[in-house]
Protein backbone atom coordinates (compact mmCIF):
# COMPACT_ATOMS: atom_id res chain seq x y z
CA UNK A 1 0.00 0.00 0.00
CA UNK A 2 1.33 3.40 -0.95
CA UNK A 3 0.57 6.06 1.61
CA UNK A 4 1.13 9.78 1.05
CA UNK A 5 4.70 11.03 1.58
CA UNK A 6 3.46 13.45 4.25
CA UNK A 7 0.48 13.04 6.55
CA UNK A 8 -0.41 16.19 8.47
CA UNK A 9 -2.46 15.88 11.64
CA UNK A 10 -4.54 18.96 12.41
CA UNK A 11 -6.94 19.75 15.23
CA UNK A 12 -7.39 21.77 18.38
CA UNK A 13 -4.77 21.62 21.13
CA UNK A 14 -5.36 18.55 23.24
CA UNK A 15 -6.92 16.55 20.40
CA UNK A 16 -4.08 14.01 20.49
CA UNK A 17 -2.07 15.01 17.42
CA UNK A 18 1.33 14.16 18.95
CA UNK A 19 0.26 10.92 20.62
CA UNK A 20 -1.73 9.71 17.63
CA UNK A 21 1.00 10.91 15.27
CA UNK A 22 3.66 8.80 16.97
CA UNK A 23 1.37 5.74 16.91
CA UNK A 24 0.40 6.26 13.26
CA UNK A 25 4.04 6.74 12.23
CA UNK A 26 4.95 3.49 13.96
CA UNK A 27 2.02 1.67 12.32
CA UNK A 28 3.04 2.89 8.84
CA UNK A 29 6.80 2.59 9.48
CA UNK A 30 7.09 6.34 8.94
CA UNK A 31 9.04 9.02 10.78
CA UNK A 32 7.21 11.35 13.15
CA UNK A 33 7.75 15.10 13.46
CA UNK A 34 6.00 17.51 15.81
CA UNK A 35 5.95 21.02 14.34
CA UNK A 36 6.26 22.65 17.78
CA UNK A 37 9.30 20.49 18.61
CA UNK A 38 10.91 21.39 15.27
CA UNK A 39 10.41 25.07 16.11
CA UNK A 40 11.89 24.63 19.60
CA UNK A 41 14.91 22.76 18.23
CA UNK A 42 15.53 25.28 15.45
CA UNK A 43 15.09 28.39 17.60
CA UNK A 44 16.61 26.81 20.73
CA UNK A 45 13.77 27.94 22.97
CA UNK A 46 10.38 26.72 24.13
CA UNK A 47 7.04 27.63 22.58
CA UNK A 48 5.92 29.36 25.82
CA UNK A 49 9.09 31.51 25.75
CA UNK A 50 8.54 32.36 22.08
CA UNK A 51 5.06 33.57 23.00
CA UNK A 52 6.42 35.49 25.97
CA UNK A 53 9.31 37.14 24.09
CA UNK A 54 7.42 37.87 20.87
CA UNK A 55 3.79 38.33 19.99
CA UNK A 56 1.50 35.71 18.51
CA UNK A 57 1.89 37.12 15.00
CA UNK A 58 5.68 36.65 15.15
CA UNK A 59 5.17 33.10 16.38
CA UNK A 60 2.73 32.37 13.54
CA UNK A 61 5.32 33.56 10.99
CA UNK A 62 7.93 31.25 12.53
CA UNK A 63 5.38 28.42 12.51
CA UNK A 64 4.53 29.03 8.85
CA UNK A 65 8.21 29.00 7.89
CA UNK A 66 8.75 25.70 9.73
CA UNK A 67 5.60 24.23 8.15
CA UNK A 68 6.93 25.07 4.68
CA UNK A 69 10.18 23.28 5.53
CA UNK A 70 8.25 20.03 6.07
CA UNK A 71 7.63 19.85 2.33
CA UNK A 72 11.00 18.14 1.90
CA UNK A 73 10.18 15.33 4.36
CA UNK A 74 9.40 11.88 3.03
CA UNK A 75 7.35 9.13 4.69
CA UNK A 76 6.59 11.34 7.67
CA UNK A 77 3.61 11.98 9.92
CA UNK A 78 3.62 15.63 11.02
CA UNK A 79 1.66 16.90 14.03
CA UNK A 80 0.88 20.57 13.51
CA UNK A 81 0.20 23.07 16.25
CA UNK A 82 -3.50 23.63 16.97
CA UNK A 83 -3.53 27.05 15.34
CA UNK A 84 -1.18 26.31 12.45
CA UNK A 85 -3.88 25.48 9.87
CA UNK A 86 -5.80 28.66 10.70
CA UNK A 87 -3.25 31.30 9.68
CA UNK A 88 -2.04 32.57 6.33
CA UNK A 89 -2.51 29.93 3.61
CA UNK A 90 -1.29 27.12 5.87
CA UNK A 91 -4.22 24.74 5.37
CA UNK A 92 -4.01 25.11 1.60
CA UNK A 93 -0.26 24.44 1.83
CA UNK A 94 -0.87 21.34 3.97
CA UNK A 95 -3.39 19.98 1.46
CA UNK A 96 -1.03 20.61 -1.48
CA UNK A 97 1.93 19.03 0.32
CA UNK A 98 0.34 15.90 1.72
CA UNK A 99 -2.84 14.50 3.19
CA UNK A 100 -4.46 16.31 6.09
CA UNK A 101 -6.23 14.46 8.88
CA UNK A 102 -8.46 16.37 11.31
CA UNK A 103 -8.61 14.81 14.79
CA UNK A 104 -12.05 16.05 15.80
CA UNK A 105 -13.25 16.49 19.38
CA UNK A 106 -16.04 18.63 20.79
CA UNK A 107 -15.39 21.48 23.21
CA UNK A 108 -16.43 19.47 26.28
CA UNK A 109 -13.99 16.65 25.46
CA UNK A 110 -11.22 19.18 24.79
CA UNK A 111 -12.01 20.97 28.06
CA UNK A 112 -11.58 17.71 29.99
CA UNK A 113 -8.20 17.12 28.34
CA UNK A 114 -6.94 20.69 28.72
CA UNK A 115 -8.09 21.61 32.22
CA UNK A 116 -4.96 20.07 33.74
CA UNK A 117 -2.59 20.99 30.91
CA UNK A 118 -2.97 24.78 31.02
CA UNK A 119 0.59 25.55 32.18
CA UNK A 120 2.03 23.89 29.07
CA UNK A 121 -0.25 25.77 26.67
CA UNK A 122 0.64 29.45 26.30
CA UNK A 123 -2.61 30.34 24.53
CA UNK A 124 -4.72 29.29 27.53
CA UNK A 125 -2.39 29.69 30.51
CA UNK A 126 -4.05 32.98 31.54
CA UNK A 127 -7.64 31.82 30.97
CA UNK A 128 -9.42 31.28 34.28
CA UNK A 129 -10.67 27.71 34.81
CA UNK A 130 -14.32 28.83 34.95
CA UNK A 131 -13.91 30.53 31.55
CA UNK A 132 -11.90 27.81 29.82
CA UNK A 133 -14.84 25.90 28.33
CA UNK A 134 -16.27 29.11 26.85
CA UNK A 135 -12.84 30.04 25.43
CA UNK A 136 -12.42 26.57 23.88
CA UNK A 137 -15.94 26.69 22.41
CA UNK A 138 -15.40 30.13 20.84
CA UNK A 139 -11.96 29.42 19.40
CA UNK A 140 -12.93 25.93 18.20
CA UNK A 141 -15.90 27.44 16.37
CA UNK A 142 -13.58 29.96 14.69
CA UNK A 143 -11.02 27.28 13.75
CA UNK A 144 -13.47 24.61 12.63
CA UNK A 145 -13.79 25.93 9.02
CA UNK A 146 -10.03 25.48 8.59
CA UNK A 147 -9.93 22.05 10.22
CA UNK A 148 -12.86 20.91 8.06
CA UNK A 149 -10.73 21.52 4.96
CA UNK A 150 -8.87 18.32 5.90
CA UNK A 151 -9.09 15.42 3.47
CA UNK A 152 -9.82 13.01 6.32
CA UNK A 153 -11.89 13.75 9.44
CA UNK A 154 -11.58 11.30 12.34
CA UNK A 155 -13.51 11.23 15.61
CA UNK A 156 -10.59 11.51 18.04
CA UNK A 157 -12.40 10.28 21.14
CA UNK A 158 -10.76 6.90 20.62
CA UNK A 159 -7.57 8.22 18.94
CA UNK A 160 -7.18 5.17 16.77
CA UNK A 161 -4.27 5.22 14.34
CA UNK A 162 -5.84 2.15 12.72
CA UNK A 163 -8.92 4.25 11.80
CA UNK A 164 -6.63 6.80 10.14
CA UNK A 165 -4.76 4.07 8.28
CA UNK A 166 -8.05 2.67 6.96
CA UNK A 167 -9.18 6.15 5.88
CA UNK A 168 -5.87 6.72 4.06
CA UNK A 169 -6.30 3.38 2.26
CA UNK A 170 -9.74 4.51 1.06
CA UNK A 171 -8.16 7.68 -0.40
CA UNK A 172 -5.64 5.72 -2.47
Amino acid sequence: MNYPERIYLVGYMGSGKSTTGRQLASLLDYKFKDLDKLIEKTYKTSIPLLFKNYDEHAFRLIEQNMLHQTQSLKQTVIATGGGAPCFFDNMEFINRSGVSVYLKLNSHELHQRLINAKRKRPIIENVENNKLLDYISRTLQAREPYYRMARVIIDATSNSPEKIKEALQRLA
